[in-house]
């Protein structure tokens, strides 16, 4: 979400709830917040990986462990005093990497502040990629759209005053990026003062054939975007839509894939049945770790039986056609227990994969782009 409930909103006075006032305020405080450089390092030090082979030789295997963060990086007036937050994000991440702890991927939602950039691009991961920026524009077909009249007074003004907020950070090298927004006619409410859309990273691992798949996105709100719900609905309608409609165009179905972010559909039969319709046959890892919970480590409280419907932040995956991927392990971070503060409006959602494949050669072109050697990536918007 662009927006907290109004009653966390910092505010010096009563005007300051007008969303005209906080539009004109955002212009001044966060208009000129630039996404940060891409980091891009094509030449991992050795034994980043650590490829495991079969008692017979015959298969192969080894982990990738990803986290997906909203750090809600909001500033003012939106959010008020993250900036200690913040730093804490960046400290605790940091020290897990200097300790060889941290998570080999890390998909950040809501990195819109100055502050949140910096905690962002300082925690040293080799390779880091963002987007969409706020100026940036949609190539896919944007045949259906957003009904008028808009909401003005809502934050639909036609214009963006921030970038997407997504980041992906890397361990091991990206050899291709790109981003999609999805755009002022697919969205809903205070949702559209930002770029929202989807960030696309193919990351290789040194001893796994062929390439591994990212996407991170963020979906529009629901009571947040200050709209109806059938309107902020049809919105998050649209925005799946865009969402597989992008990872068709780019994506690579022989290619082991993730998908994370921050979903919007917490509590939503609606919107969750509309985008299952849309993402199968990717599998949600809540749900295959409840149907599968010898395999699958769960190191964090469920509520109930449907644990992907108590959550705005999940993660999907699928196999490609020679390197098989599935979860190992389920946890949390900072979400409040003794040893991990919660540190944003959001937990975060950690998921150990692991990768096999046959170590027989692979046919040729069925798992993509193999590990570069020091290649210069490549790279469209």
């Amino acid at each position: 979400m662009l927006f907290p409930n109004r009653r966390d909103i910092h505010r010096p006075a009563r005007s300051a709830m007008r969303p005209w006032s906080l539009i004109c305020m955002l212009t001044f405080t966060t208009g000129c917040v630039a996404l940060p450089a891409p980091l891009l390092r094509n030449c991992p030090p050795p034994g980043h990986s650590k490829v495991l082979k079969s008692a017979d030789g015959a298969r192969a295997s080894t982990t990738l462990d990803v986290l997906t963060y909203n750090i809600e990086g909001l500033a003012w007036p939106a959010r008020g005093r993250r900036g200690g937050a913040l730093r804490r994000i960046n400290a605790t991440l940091k020290n897990m990497r200097e300790h060889g702890t941290a998570p080999d991927v890390v998909m950040v939602q809501e990195m819109f502040s100055r502050s949140a950039v910096r905690a962002v691009r300082d925690l040293g991961y080799l390779n880091m990629v963002s987007g969409p920026s706020r100026t940036q524009g949609g190539t896919l077909p944007d045949d259906e759209r957003m009904p008028p009249p808009f909401r003005w007074s809502k934050g639909e003004i036609g214009v963006h005053l921030v970038n997407s907020g997504l980041a992906i950070l890397s361990r091991y090298p990206i050899v291709q990026v790109r981003s999609e927004p999805f755009g002022k006619h697919r969205c809903a409410g205070l949702d559209c003062l930002s770029n929202k859309g989807i960030l696309y990273a193919r990351i290789a691992i040194p001893g796994v054939p062929g390439t591994i798949n990212l996407f991170n996105t963020h979906l529009n709100s629901q009571a947040s975007s200050r709209v109806s719900p059938r309107r902020h609905a049809r919105a998050h309608r649209l925005q799946v839509d865009a969402l597989g409609a992008f990872i068709t165009a780019v994506g690579d179905r022989n290619i082991p894939t993730v998908v994370g972010g921050d979903f919007n559909m917490k509590a939503s039969t609606i919107r969750f049945e509309r985008f299952r319709n849309v993402t199968e046959p990717f599998a949600i890892v809540q749900r295959y770790c409840t149907d599968n919970p010898l395999p699958c480590d769960v190191r964090q409280s469920w509520d109930g039986d449907e644990p992907w419907m108590d959550t705005q932040d999940l993660q999907l995956f699928e196999s490609g056609s020679e390197v098989q991927i599935h979860p190992i392990r389920i946890e949390a971070m900072f979400d409040g227990s003794a040893d991990s503060p919660r540190l944003s409006d959001h937990d975060g959602v950690r998921v150990t994969y692991q990768l096999t494949w046959s170590t027989k050669p692979m046919l040729e072109g069925a798992g993509g782009q193999s590990m570069p050697i020091c290649s210069n990536i490549a790279s469209t918007r």
